[in-house]
């Protein structure tokens, strides 16, 4: 079973206390959803390694900014430190986009990009992909459209 992950993170036990907002666009550039989520206070803070790299991703006032473009294959989350700089852009690749109880949401697709302030690229999940793919859990279709 696909990952559903919605833009207000409210499954989200770390943030005690949270700001959101979201909004809809529909322009030549872009048509979508749009969810801000702001960390007023979290239980810890959520540091990721890549590499020799340490980066905290959640902290008090952490802001998280999602784009949930409809009829695409991704979404995009900039996630920016305390003092506004981003820290990452974390790019899920998923089978659709939708929206329920007016909250956006992504049915995640197991494989991720992130890409670093510094221009890194760096490929995730691929691992879990192929596992989902060898157990089952999704087809050749959905394993062949999160590599496309």
């Amino acid at each position: 079973m696909l990952k559903r992950k919605y833009g207000d993170r409210s499954e989200w036990k770390r943030i005690l206390k949270r700001k959101y907002a979201q909004s809809f666009l529909d322009t030549k550039e872009f048509k979508g959803y749009i969810t801000l989520l702001r960390t007023i206070k979290v239980t810890e803070p959520l540091t990721v390694s890549y590499g020799e790299n340490e980066i905290c991703i959640v902290d008090d006032g952490y802001m998280w900014l999602q784009q949930f473009p409809l009829e695409k294959k991704h979404s995009v989350t900039t996630m920016f430190d305390v003092k506004g700089n981003i820290v990452q852009w974390y790019i899920d690749i998923c089978m659709e986009n939708g929206l329920d109880r007016n909250i956006p949401w992504m049915d995640d697709l197991f494989l991720d990009i992130v890409l670093l302030p510094s221009g890194e690229v760096i490929q995730k999940d691929a691992d879990e992909l192929e596992g989902a793919f060898i157990n089952g859990i999704i087809d050749e279709s959905l394993y062949n459209l999160a590599w496309d």
